[in-house]
């Protein structure tokens, strides 16, 4: 799907951009891979990984999404595009809340508009746990952006360009993570736990690549992506990274649950189940056309993917692989 085509990835110089872009490159043979992110320093340490002198393909455009000129300019000729860009620092989010809202929303009807206009035939956005029924602003603004690009299939008119949504757990190792911080925290001996009792959904780099990238190739437009998960608890995390250390009860932060969510209650009755992921269906006219499950099945009434009542739990070993890997 992806040979002979030209690929653009929004934030693509972050730690999903740089893994989806690693994979791309190993599997693939894009005519162009365009790295669009706003820091020219961090697209400078990229290109030492991946050089344009060993990957021909390769592009690094500077840009902002804010900015719906530039993203025009970076547009032209492009096939797909992979929404990765955000503001997604929960704190800098609360304190900043109008600078979350221009990047995280602005920025992604900025995307629809100029992938409409440019005819780009398919743009998948990350979403995160965060979006559903959210409590902070960082949600609030993904919840938002999540119905944007749900939205923008009804719209395109006789264009061909589709929009689809993945939303996933916390991404093991990417900045801003809890087990770096606890790796970190581990040398001087104790550990600050939020709240005992929280949970969390857990995904790799490369398992939230690989799964962008499959919905990237079988999606028709309009879904929301749900990949399966397991969870664990933070106390489990905390003994699996240092059981020798103590720990710390600090309280849980601004914005924060006990447990995340993925898929709400509500979302349930529009909610189809397959073998390794679900997909929450939208509630609009198009979707009847495109569309004919013959493997999904309905989820049932009531239903909520929540990281508290998860059935499927990370054991300690599974936890100390993952971490191995980083």
């Amino acid at each position: 799907m992806f040979n002979g085509k030209n690929i653009l990835i929004t934030g693509g110089t972050g730690s999903f951009g740089r893994k989806v872009t690693e994979l791309i490159l190993k599997r693939y043979k894009p005519r162009r891979l365009i790295i669009f992110s706003r820091d020219e320093l961090k697209q400078f340490e990229m290109a030492q990984e991946f050089p344009d002198s060993k990957y021909d393909c390769i592009r690094y455009f500077i840009g902002d999404v804010r900015d719906k000129e530039r993203i025009s300019r970076a547009f032209h000729n492009v096939d797909y595009v992979i929404h990765a860009a955000a503001l997604k620092q929960v704190p800098a989010a609360e304190y900043n809340p109008f600078e979350a809202v221009k990047t995280n929303i602005i920025g992604a009807q900025n995307i629809i508009n100029v992938a409409i206009d440019r005819g780009v035939k398919k743009v998948i956005a990350l979403s995160t746990d965060k979006a559903a029924n959210p409590i902070n602003l960082y949600g609030a603004t993904k919840l938002c952006s999540d119905k944007l690009f749900i939205a923008g299939n009804s719209y395109v008119g006789q264009d061909h360009c589709i929009f689809s949504v993945v939303r996933y757990g916390n991404v093991a190792g990417s900045r801003g993570s809890v087990i770096p911080f606890f790796l970190q925290c581990r040398e001087q001996g104790v550990l600050p736990i939020t709240d005992p009792r929280m949970t969390r959904f857990w995904i790799t780099l490369e398992q939230g690549a690989d799964f962008v990238l499959s919905c990237l190739e079988k999606m028709v437009g309009g879904e929301l992506f749900v990949p399966k998960l397991p969870s664990m608890n933070i106390m489990t995390l905390a003994r699996t990274i240092a059981p020798e250390c103590e720990t710390q009860v600090v309280g849980i932060r601004p914005g924060e649950k006990l447990h995340e969510l993925m898929i709400t209650r509500d979302d349930a009755r529009h909610t189809l189940e397959f073998k390794d992921h679900y997909m929450i269906q939208p509630d609009f006219h198009f979707w009847k056309r495109r569309f004919n499950s013959r493997e999904g099945s309905q989820v049932a009434e009531g239903f909520e993917y929540n990281s508290g009542k998860n059935s499927w739990q990370l054991t300690e070993e599974e936890m100390k692989e993952i971490i191995k890997k980083l």
